[in-house]
C-alpha cells in the first residue's frame, strides 16, 4: 500500500504526452455514509486564487464539501476548514498563498482542530510540495488538479491519521465526469468543455500542472448546460486552457465551431466561451459567431507580444502579421465585436524595439481591454533557463507605457456606446451603491444600472449615459 504522504509531483512525469486514449470516468466520486458526516456543525471557507478553470473547480469543491455537511461562511475566523484553492502561473500567486498560508497558521495555534487544504496548480509543482513539507508541516491536505473528486477521503484520512496528507499525481490526466457542483452564480455558470493544454507555450507552467489536453464528450457538455437551461440560467461561457483545440484529441471528428453550433441551437440566451489560442481559431468559428445571436460578439484573443522574435521565442506559433490579419478578419465580419486580450511585458531579452512592436500592434488593435503583466519566471520552463537581460524597473515602465495605451482605447471604445441602447444581464447589486445595479453587455463591458430589484436576473435594454474606463453608467429603457 503506497502511504499518500509519497504520492508527490514529478515536473518529468507531468511533460510526459503519449498516445494512450484519455479514460472517462463517470463513477470516480464516491461518498458513503460515513464521509457524509464528517463535517456536521463544522463550516468551510474556499479562498479561491487564478482563472475562471480555477472558479469552477472551487464549484465542484464546495459541493464535495456540503456533501460532506460542511457548511459555508466567508468569515475567516469562524472557519473550521480553509481551502486554498490556487494558481501558479505568476510569482505574484505564489506569495499571496504562501501569505495567506502564515494567517491560517495563527489561526490554527488558536483553533487546532481547524483543517488546512491547497489543492490546484501550486500543487502540481514539485518545489511548492517539497517547501510545504519542510515548513508547514501542521497542514492537513495537499492534493492536485487530478483527483478532486477524492477530497471526501483525504479530509478523513488526515483527520483519522492526524499528518499531513500529499496526494498529487502528474499525468497526462483523465476526464471526470458526474461530480457535484454548487454554482456561485445563480444566472451564468462556467462549463468546461476541456482540460489541460499541449501547446507548451516557453513560459506556461499549465501543461505541467494541467495535464494534456482532453475532451468531454459534446453530449456530456450538453447534458450540463441543458440543466443549466432548465435551472433558468442565462449565460454559459465554454471553458477551457484553449478551448478552439476542442476535438483534436477525440474519435469522433468534431470542432469547436461545431460544438459552438450545437450549443447555439439549445436556446440559451447567451454563450460565450475562452480562452482562445489565434493559432486555431477558424473562419467557421468567426462565422458562427456572427450568424447567431445567442454566441456573444465577444473575443478574448491572447497576443502576448507584437514582435515576432519574442513571439518565436515564446513558442506561439504565428506572427505579427497574421495575428493583425486574423484580427482585420473578426472586425470585419463580426458587428459591434469587442476584442480583449493578454500581454506580457518584459520577456527575457525583449529590447525597446521589440516593445515598440508590442505598442504599435496594440494600436493597430485598439483593444476594450487587456490583462498586462511583467513577465514571471516560473521553474522548469523553458523560459526560465532564458539570459534576462532587462532589469525590472525598465519592465515597470514598459508596463506603465503600455497600460496607459490600453486605458486609453478601452475609454474610446466605452464612448462610443453613450446614447445608444444595449441588452445587460442584471446580476446583482452594484458595488458603487445608490440604488444601482450592474450587470455586463453583451460584449462583455461591466455597466452600474438605474433599474429594479426585479430586474436582477434578466436581461434589460439600457441607454448608457456616462464612459469611464473600465465601466459605463446607464438607465433602463422601458419598453
Amino acid at each position: 500500500m503506497i502511504k499518500h504522504t509519497h504520492i508527490k509531483p514529478s515536473y518529468i512525469q507531468a511533460k510526459k504526452r503519449s498516445k494512450e486514449e484519455v479514460k472517462i470516468l463517470t463513477d470516480a466520486y464516491i461518498i458513503n455514509n460515513e464521509l457524509k458526516k464528517i463535517g456536521m456543525g463544522k463550516k468551510y471557507l474556499v479562498i479561491t486564487y487564478g482563472c475562471q478553470a480555477n472558479e469552477r473547480d472551487s464549484e465542484t469543491i464546495s459541493a464535495i464539501l456540503e456533501d460532506m455537511s460542511f457548511t459555508k461562511t466567508d468569515d475567516f475566523n469562524d472557519a473550521d476548514l480553509i481551502l486554498l484553492n490556487t494558481c501558479a502561473i505568476r510569482e505574484n500567486a505564489h506569495n499571496k498563498v504562501f501569505g495567506m498560508l502564515g494567517r491560517i497558521k495563527h489561526l490554527k495555534e488558536i483553533k487546532p482542530n481547524i483543517i488546512t487544504c491547497l489543492c490546484g496548480c501550486m500543487a502540481q509543482e514539485e518545489s511548492v510540495v517539497n517547501e510545504i513539507e519542510e515548513k508547514f508541516k501542521w497542514m492537513d491536505v495537499v492534493f492536485g488538479t487530478h483527483n478532486i473528486q477524492n477530497l471526501p477521503r483525504l479530509i478523513s484520512d488526515a483527520i483519522n491519521d492526524n499528518e499531513l496528507i500529499i496526494e498529487v499525481y502528474s499525468k497526462e490526466g483523465d476526464v471526470v465526469e458526474n461530480l457535484p457542483v454548487k454554482r456561485s452564480n445563480k444566472y451564468k455558470a462556467y462549463v468546461n468543455i476541456m482540460y489541460g493544454c499541449d501547446k507548451f507555450c516557453t513560459y506556461c507552467i499549465v501543461p505541467y500542472t494541467r495535464g494534456k489536453q482532453r475532451s468531454r464528450k459534446i453530449e456530456d457538455i450538453k447534458c450540463e448546460i441543458q440543466k443549466l437551461i432548465d435551472d433558468g440560467y442565462k449565460e454559459v461561457t465554454l471553458l477551457g486552457q484553449n478551448v478552439n483545440a476542442y476535438g483534436k484529441d477525440l474519435d469522433e471528428k468534431i470542432t469547436f465551431d461545431m460544438l459552438l453550433k450545437e450549443v447555439a441551437n439549445m436556446n440559451i440566451d447567451r454563450i460565450r466561451f475562452v480562452t482562445s489560442h489565434p493559432w486555431d481559431f477558424t473562419d467557421e468559428m468567426i462565422n458562427i459567431i456572427n450568424d447567431y445571436d445567442n454566441v456573444m460578439p465577444y473575443v478574448h484573443l491572447p497576443v502576448q507580444s507584437g514582435s515576432d522574435k519574442i513571439l518565436k521565442l515564446m513558442g506561439r506559433r504565428y506572427t505579427k502579421e497574421s495575428y493583425l490579419k486574423l484580427v482585420e478578419k473578426i472586425k470585419n465580419v463580426i458587428k459591434n465585436v469587442s476584442l480583449t486580450t493578454d500581454i506580457i511585458v518584459g520577456f527575457p531579452n525583449e529590447t525597446e524595439e521589440d516593445f515598440n512592436e508590442t505598442l504599435d500592434l496594440v494600436e493597430k488593435c485598439k483593444y476594450d481591454s487587456a490583462f498586462t503583466f511583467i513577465y514571471s519566471k516560473r521553474e522548469n520552463t523553458p523560459a526560465a533557463k532564458m539570459e534576462d537581460n532587462t532589469p525590472f524597473e525598465i519592465k515597470q515602465k514598459r508596463l506603465q507605457r503600455l497600460n496607459d495605451l490600453v486605458n486609453k482605447y478601452a475609454l474610446i471604445n466605452n464612448e462610443k456606446l453613450v446614447n445608444t441602447i444595449v441588452p445587460v444581464l442584471i446580476e446583482g447589486k452594484s458595488q458603487k451603491g445608490n440604488n444601482l445595479y450592474a450587470g455586463y453587455t453583451d460584449t462583455m463591458k461591466l455597466v452600474n444600472v438605474k433599474c429594479n430589484k426585479e430586474d436582477v436576473g434578466k436581461i434589460i435594454n439600457v441607454k448608457i449615459t456616462e464612459a469611464k474606463t473600465w465601466s459605463l453608467n446607464g438607465e433602463k429603457v422601458n419598453g
